[in-house]
């Protein structure tokens, strides 16, 4: 049921999901609204004091949004300092037992500790929920030891291992130790025996003084707090000192979760390694990955043979399905989920059925519907065979493919002509997955197939989308389960002109958080609203977009939902103060897709040749590496020969925004496609007197042509919407903003031309520039 306005004395009271259609609901919400305090709690409060209900009604705890502080059962733990809590109640009419939400009531749960006084709380993404501050700093010893509770070692050797990897990353240091027993002075300790059982699995207490303790109920808890440990070393400059003092840490949403199309765009296994490290830096712990999906045919001739559709996972039951471009294998994809394991990451895989399901079926053709369009399934024998035996490959036997507790059956979009079909596909599929042991999520369309075929809904969970695909009240109250999801505030679509190519992180940081759905907003704390997740769908195939782009646009959404699905909106939430800080903080130990450069001021390297050892005048010390078949002419500029030809530099790439500045005098005989400058994810051409780039198979040049054996100063300069090239200070073009137009539509498509600009290698080892090279100068612009 949609959420009705009433209009209550001075203010609003939006009827809640879980009440029953009544036709006083104008009286029950008054009475509702009447319940507006709670009697105070103090110090020795131990169980939840309830508010006076009204006459003929009683009240229930549904939930709080610190469940570590108030339980469900309305138990109460002591905070380490005085916390607000939003109380969940649903008021109970006891004539009919109908039931209305009660406006969250938010108490003051007083702290074991008076008023901070000590250091302030260190600023990590997402902030602490309690901080009592100490004196003075924690120094991280030269030889430091990672010290597990003897208990608990099988449980936290993983996620200390990774931990320890993190830390020589970070600190440079190579004498880190782990061990089992009791800490000493400097050590970093572990336990999960924490007499604070209310922490439950992702809290944790973290006390910093002359070593450190982290105390958890699970692995996971204590991960998180190596997180911000590692968070807090990285914004000091020595990477040693952590202010001492102590925090309770603990999520308000239990799912943080982003989704990524894989299937419209290949990711390599390589960029989801290190997204399930970066999520887990950030304490994100659910990543989403929709394996399958197809393009739009109009941008593909009107012709469904040839619309681009890709499944990206190794199947052995129908070989053809696996897309040809890019792939997983099984075993890449069971060690991408033991990777995650370890970080304290769920891996989410979607099978999107029965639309989005063009790589089906141009495997199987007989499961293409010939009414709605070869993308739908036509939920015919056919089509269940094939989907059955998809699933149950990655599902069967003792190991399977899919090693976690959850799957994601899809169930979008589908026409809404077919609703009874369609519900009975999804009930089946649902039962079908569940059979195999494993929860199940999906996106659910059941407002927009609307129908009497029933679909289970116990134990499911709902990304809830697009509220006229499913309306979240009505889906709570059959009893799903609901992951936020708003297309409205979280859908990124790279370059399409519609939903978001950046997501807008003010708003989202000042309004939002995973109690609003649409144009829905839930009372903080219900049970049913499990968390939130953004999502990446990469709906124009082949518009040159990288990987790197949609990290670019991922990084600053990933930031400042981390903190809005860990804490909310609180009194403290400050975007200003929050976006200056948050540039301190990058993607994790050794992780640095967005190229960013650590530079004594703009210029992050520059080299003039004018020595046979290739200093780099900077002032940054990033000294020239190995040198093969290149000279020092006499006029001091860098020679690279042609064929195996290089230098390498300590750069790999930088990234936007950026200018790469040098003198180039080409000579006459270069090959075609003679490499200038190369990383590993893109390189800069010579070839036929012009200057272009290539990256992720998509091909740019420059339409201007050097003269061969005459010098011109060049500058490159990109940023994430497009590479320009200037010619002895002269614009002469800029790659920016070209679309693609296509016959019988007036879609379009963007044309991305941009660059990370490549600097591992100066030449190259099979097919090097031939000519000179002079005064290369790397900046890299706030």
């Amino acid at each position: 049921m949609k959420y009705q306005c009433l209009a209550v004395l001075s203010g609003l009271l939006w009827q809640a999901a879980t009440a029953q259609h009544i036709a006083d609901s104008a009286t029950f919400a008054l009475a509702a609204a009447s319940v507006k305090t709670i009697p105070a709690i103090h110090s020795t409060t131990r169980q939840l004091p309830l508010p006076t209900a009204p006459a003929g009604y009683s009240l229930q705890l549904k939930g709080t949004d610190r469940l570590p502080v108030i339980d469900r059962q309305g138990r109460i733990t002591t905070p380490l300092v005085n916390v607000p809590v939003s109380l969940y109640f649903v008021l109970l009419r006891h004539r009919d037992s109908a039931t209305m939400d009660v406006p969250n009531i938010t108490v003051t749960v007083p702290g074991k500790y008076a008023a901070n006084a000590g250091n302030p709380p260190p600023f990590v993404i997402p902030a602490l929920r309690e901080w009592y501050g100490g004196k003075g700093n924690y120094t991280l010893p030269n030889n430091p030891a990672l010290v597990i509770d003897t208990r608990d070692t099988a449980a936290l050797l993983p996620g200390v291992t990774v931990f320890k990897a993190d830390l020589q990353q970070l600190t440079g240091s190579r004498q880190i130790s782990i061990r089992t027993g009791q800490p000493r002075k400097g050590d970093i300790y572990f336990s999960l025996h924490s007499p604070d059982r209310s922490l439950e699995k992702e809290g944790y207490q973290l006390e910093i003084a002359g070593d450190i303790r982290i105390q958890a109920t699970h692995a996971q808890g204590a991960f998180w707090a190596t997180r911000t440990l590692l968070q807090i070393l990285e914004q000091d400059r020595q990477h040693r000192h952590i202010p001492q003092g102590i925090t309770r840490d603990y999520p308000k949403y239990a799912v943080r979760g982003f989704v990524l199309d894989v299937g419209r765009k290949f990711f390599s296994m390589e960029f989801l390694r290190h997204y399930v490290k970066f999520m887990a830096y950030y304490k994100m712990n659910d990543f989403h990955v929709h394996l399958n999906d197809n393009a739009f045919k109009q941008f593909f001739g009107d012709n469904w043979d040839s619309t681009y559709a890709a499944f990206r996972l190794e199947n052995n039951t129908f070989p053809g399905l696996t897309a040809k471009d890019g792939s997983y294998s099984k075993k890449a994809f069971i060690a991408l989920q033991d990777l995650a394991d370890s970080c304290a990451v769920k891996i989410i895989p979607e099978i999107d059925v029965p639309a989005h399901s063009l790589a089906f079926t141009k495997a199987v053709p007989q499961t293409a519907s010939l009414l709605y369009g070869k993308d739908h399934l036509n939920l015919d024998s056919a089509s269940y065979d094939m989907i059955d035996k998809v699933f149950r490959e990655y599902l069967q036997g003792p190991e399977p493919v899919f090693k976690g507790d959850e799957v994601h059956i899809g169930t979008d979009e589908y026409s809404k002509k077919e609703a009874e079909k369609f519900r009975a596909f999804t009930d089946h599929y649902i039962r079908y997955v569940e059979s195999f042991g494993k929860k199940v999520r999906m996106w659910g369309s059941l407002t927009h197939a609307q129908g009497t075929t029933p679909v289970k809904s116990a134990g499911v969970t709902m990304n809830a989308w697009y509220n006229g695909y499913a309306d979240p009240a009505d889906m709570m109250r059959q009893g799903y389960d609901l992951i936020s999801t708003p297309d409205g505030w979280l859908y990124i679509v790279p370059a399409a002109g519609y939903y978001y190519d950046y997501l807008d992180v003010a708003k989202i940081y000042q309004q939002w958080e995973p109690n609003m759905i649409g144009e829905a907003v839930f009372p903080m704390g219900h049970p049913q609203i499990k968390g939130g997740a953004f999502a990446v769908w990469n709906d124009h195939s082949g518009n040159g977009i990288t990987e790197q782009d949609v990290h670019d646009r991922v990084f600053p959404s990933m930031q400042v939902l981390a903190e809005k699905m860990w804490n909310g909106h609180t009194p403290q939430s400050d975007y200003q103060q929050f976006s200056t800080r948050s540039r301190l903080i990058g993607e994790g130990p050794g992780l640095n897709m967005r190229a960013k450069i650590t530079s004594r001021d703009s210029v992050a390297l520059q080299y003039d040749f004018s020595a046979n050892n290739i200093i780099d005048i900077s002032g940054n010390n990033r000294t020239a590496g190995q040198q093969h078949q290149v000279s020092i002419s006499p006029q001091k500029t860098l020679v690279l020969h042609g064929g195996n030809s290089y230098l390498n530099t300590p750069l790999t790439e930088v990234g936007y925004p950026y200018s790469i500045e040098f003198d180039l005098k080409p000579a006459a005989d270069n090959q075609p496609g003679a490499v200038l400058f190369s990383s590993p994810h893109a390189v800069v051409k010579y070839d036929g007197g012009k200057l272009g780039f290539s990256r992720e198979g998509y091909h740019y040049h420059f339409n201007y042509s050097f003269s061969a054996s005459k010098v011109a100063h060049v500058k490159i300069a990109g940023d994430n919407k497009g590479t320009s090239l200037f010619i002895n200070g002269q614009l002469v073009e800029k790659l920016e903003g070209a679309m693609r137009s296509f016959p019988n539509t007036k879609g379009k498509n963007a044309i991305i031309q941009t660059l990370v600009f490549p600097l591992q290698t100066i030449g190259d080892s099979v097919n090097a520039f031939k000519g000179e090279i002079d005064n290369l100068k790397v900046i890299q612009h706030p």
